[in-house]
């Protein structure tokens, strides 16, 4: 089953001014995730993975009554926010919590774990 993993980090870590320069933290924790993906690629559990830019230069796309409006970012005043997703093809959910879990551990910050509704979902 695919797992959609969905990576956070503080959002006041995270400075807009310097959102396309990454700090020496920034470096060591993809450096270190980078290790878990060669892993998970060897395994045969790895699908894909990616960073996401700042939401300070993102857009969200809503309907409204005045009609479909794309607002820029930032948006609402975030604790966390999304920086990154991968995803996994694994046995169970126990096997992707395994994965996560050690993840976490290294890199700190929170991940979420989604099952994605594909052909497999419902085996």
């Amino acid at each position: 089953m695919k797992y959609l993993l969905l990576s956070y980090t503080p959002a006041a870590a995270w400075d807009a001014a310097t959102a396309d320069t990454p700090s020496a933290e920034a470096l060591a924790a993809f450096a270190a995730y980078q290790q878990f993906e060669q892993e998970l690629i060897k395994t045969g559990e790895f699908v894909s993975s990616e960073g996401l830019g700042h939401p300070a230069i993102s857009a969200t796309v809503r309907k409204s009554p005045a009609g479909v409006v794309a607002t820029d970012g930032p948006f609402i005043e975030l604790k966390e926010v999304l920086a990154s997703f991968a995803v996994i093809d694994v046995a169970s959910q126990e096997r992707a919590v395994e994965i996560v879990s050690r993840m976490v551990e290294v890199l700190g910050e929170p991940v979420e774990i989604r099952p994605i509704m594909g052909a497999d979902f419902a085996a």
